[in-house]
């Protein structure tokens, strides 16, 4: 930083399982090169401890020593209505994240776990967290708030919040750029689409309204996730059916979405199935596209004029199909694709609206590890 350039990027993944695994990139005289190392990794503190060794390798390393790393930014899932901006981590603020652990139980634990093992193998580093929750704190209070009892909300926090907002944030100001256009007065609808999924509008470059809510579950429906769901089925489940709270809550979160639909979580093999014919991942992906489709209706009210629809992530930046049901008989609204510029899939940012569109169609590749660099540089480069 802050040119952004990419010295080394990497992976640890299947931690705590039978066999780990690690894929390390580094830059080497103008080449990108890469090593996959296959070996059993107990816990994050061990596979911190190895990308620690990997980064001051003697040949496949950048640094000479790991007191060069002088900033660490930690990707944290929920900040609640506490941290609206990129945060100096500290005592308090790691007391904050453990605090809110009953709101995202999966996810901040794990981050908390990466702030303390990061503060032992880079402790020269300063430590940085940014929020997925920060940027959705714009959104107001009309569309934040459930309608039961204000007590819920004042003393329990029960709210929207909203996820993915690093995403949301780097493309919504990428969009702007492309449209040559000023962010601050640029309105978007972002659809974030991966495993997890969310869509948020934003108006003059300010989230407003998100699909995601208090926790990952609500929306579109998602690769395991079930999405908006009448309550009441919810009561039905445990009064009628006789399921517990950790079954719906295992339901709801790992046997649902398009596994429940299709029997497959993967996007690429429901797709596959689609255009053979398959009936399960017909309706899947028409439950799927139906739910987008209706998001953006009920933004583009929100919003009022819509400069831009924006896909992005896993599914959105690769899924030519998705883009096309998506986009299908939405030309009433001012959205209409050229279909052979659509199915031209490459990495890169690009337009795919045909001439009679009226709200153009993006598909901007995110990059959220570069837009944590950015905030946490930008906050410590400030404070100096």
């Amino acid at each position: 930083m802050p040119q952004g350039h990419v010295v080394c990027s990497g992976l640890v993944e299947r931690i705590g399982e039978e066999m780990g695994r690690i894929i390390h990139k580094y830059d080497r005289d103008n080449e990108e090169k890469e090593i996959i190392i296959d070996e059993k990794i107990a816990d994050h503190q061990e596979g911190l401890n190895l990308v620690a060794d990997l980064l001051s390798h003697h040949e496949y390393g950048v640094i000479t020593d790991v007191n060069e790393v002088k900033l660490v930014g930690h990707r944290i899932v929920h900040g609640g209505d506490r941290f609206h901006c990129v945060t100096r981590i500290n005592k308090e603020v790691k007391e904050a994240i453990e605090e809110l652990s009953n709101l995202a139980p999966l996810h901040n634990p794990a981050n908390l776990t990466g702030i303390k093992t990061a503060e032992q193998v880079f402790p020269k580093a300063t430590q940085v967290g940014v929020f997925d929750t920060a940027f959705h704190q714009s959104i107001p209070e009309v569309a934040f708030r459930y309608a039961l009892p204000e007590k819920f909300y004042k003393e329990n926090g029960i709210r929207l919040y909203g996820f993915h907002g690093t995403s949301h944030r780097y493309v919504s100001q990428k969009a702007a750029e492309f449209l040559g256009q000023d962010p601050k007065k640029t309105q978007l609808i972002t659809l974030h689409l991966g495993n997890g999924a969310s869509m948020t509008a934003i108006k003059n470059g300010r989230s407003i309204d998100t699909s995601l809510g208090m926790t990952t579950i609500s929306g579109l429906v998602m690769g395991t996730r079930i999405g908006d769901i009448d309550p009441g089925v919810l009561i039905y489940m445990q009064e009628i059916l006789g399921y517990n709270w950790k079954d719906v809550k295992r339901i709801l979160n790992k046997e649902s979405g398009l596994l429940g639909l299709s029997g497959d979580n993967d996007l690429r093999n429901i797709s596959d199935r689609y255009l053979e014919g398959d009936e399960r991942a017909i309706l899947a992906l028409s439950i799927y596209v139906y739910r987008i489709k209706k998001y953006i209706g009920a933004y583009i009210a929100a919003i009022g004029k819509v400069d831009a629809i924006v896909f992005t992530a896993g599914v959105g930046e690769n899924s030519s199909l998705i883009s096309e049901l998506v986009c299908n008989n939405l030309e009433h609204l001012g959205i209409s694709i050229d279909k052979e510029i659509n199915n031209r899939r490459n990495g890169s940012e690009r337009d795919l609206s045909d001439a009679k569109a009226s709200i153009r169609t993006l598909v901007i590749p995110t990059n959220e590890e570069l837009e944590i660099a950015r905030q946490a540089f930008t906050l410590i480069s400030e404070e100096k």
